[in-house]
C-alpha cells in the first residue's frame, strides 16, 4: 500500500491510465473482429468497410501507446492481405 501523498496520486493516475488503455485495446479488437467477421462471411463490401474504419483505430492504438507502432502495422498489413484475397 502506497504511503506518501506522491505514490497515493501515482496510483491514482496509473489506474486511471489502464482504464484509459482498457477501453482502447477493447476498441481495437471489436473492429478488428468486425473485419475477420466479415472476411469469414465472404461479404467484400461489408469487409472493404469494416477494414476502412479499423486501420485508423489500428493507428491511432500504436500513436497513443496502447500497442506497438509495428504490432499495428501487421495487423493492417495482414488484414488488406486477407481482403484482397477475398476481392480476387
Amino acid at each position: 500500500m502506497a504511503n506518501t501523498s506522491s505514490a497515493k496520486k501515482a496510483t491514482r493516475k496509473i489506474a486511471r491510465r489502464a482504464a484509459i488503455n482498457k477501453n482502447r485495446r477493447s476498441r481495437v479488437r471489436t473492429y478488428v473482429r468486425q473485419v475477420e467477421e466479415a472476411l469469414a462471411s465472404g461479404d467484400k463490401v461489408a469487409a472493404q468497410a469494416a477494414f476502412k474504419a479499423a486501420e485508423p483505430e489500428l493507428m491511432r492504438a500504436a500513436t497513443k501507446g496502447v500497442i506497438h507502432k509495428n504490432t499495428a502495422s501487421r495487423k493492417v498489413s495482414r488484414l488488406a492481405q486477407r481482403l484482397k484475397v477475398l476481392s480476387a
